[in-house]
């Protein structure tokens, strides 16, 4: 018999979020699964590690037959303690995380702990995905996407390019999927509004929200696939070097 590959799993909404469950589920299926999570919500915390308190993992039973850990730190801490301490003896064939309670495309991608962890395994050389829904609500629906997931990862287990993480979006369940569209990021950014208030003691203090500002009107970005009832898919890199720029930059030191 074929060997299962090992697929470790992550998020960032935290081990009993019922994103992580569905993605465990599909996962399942494909290969032998391990999971490292948060013990808490992170969303937001894009690539934090924890440096000035311990890290401490506990064995978790949340997922029958599985192998869980919960770990009180970051999602990227999960993806490094998973591959130098938990299973520094065994071959990761995947990393999976999410999948995340809202979207993170656009320039979502930087502030995600979900697309973080993924970038993580990416650096580290591993096979990595990031799946995000475009639903925020902790009751979430994420049966019209398995399939679709399952494909994704069954079609990048063999054939992915280092040093690489995507990032998929997918669709509210409300809208129906029309396929898989591979995308660029959309041009568009966070446009955030604090809201001033005042607590008990008399003193202010502010409530962040805010709106995504999206300018770019393409037909190739990950924002239009979702519009348009698409999963998105986006190849992400780690390397933040503005190549065209380094010639310019040079003549003005020479």
């Amino acid at each position: 018999m074929t060997k299962k590959p090992l697929i470790l799993v992550t998020n960032d909404d935290g081990i009993t979020a019922k994103g992580i469950k569905n993605l465990v589920q599909i996962a399942s299926t494909i290969g032998e699964v391990v999971v490292v999570a948060p013990n808490s919500p992170q969303s937001g915390m894009g690539h934090a590690i924890t440096i000035n308190d311990p890290l401490r993992i506990y064995k978790s039973d949340i997922f029958e037959g599985i192998l869980a850990y919960e770990c009180s730190g970051t999602p990227v801490d999960c993806v490094k303690i998973a591959k130098k301490e938990i299973l520094k003896d065994r071959k990761i064939d995947m990393v999976l995380s999410g999948i995340n309670h809202g979207a993170n495309s656009s320039i979502s991608v930087i502030y995600s702990g979900t697309m973080s962890a993924a970038m993580e395994a990416a650096i580290e050389g591993l096979p990595a995905i990031g799946f995000s829904l475009c639903d925020y609500s902790h009751d979430a629906v994420f049966d019209h996407a398995h399939e679709f997931i399952k494909e994704i990862i069954i079609k990048n287990l063999d054939d992915f390019p280092q040093k690489i993480a995507l990032n998929v979006n997918i669709p509210h369940h409300t809208k129906p999927i029309k396929g898989i569209k591979i995308c660029r990021q959309a041009q568009a950014k966070w446009v955030e509004e604090y809201e001033k208030r005042t607590d008990p003691n008399g003193r202010d203090y502010y409530w962040a929200s805010g709106y995504l500002e999206n300018p770019d009107k393409g037909e190739d970005s990950d924002e239009y696939a979702l519009k348009n009832g698409f999963i998105s898919v986006v190849p992400c890199h780690f390397d933040f070097t503005h190549y065209p720029q380094i010639d310019s930059l040079k003549k003005k030191f020479i």
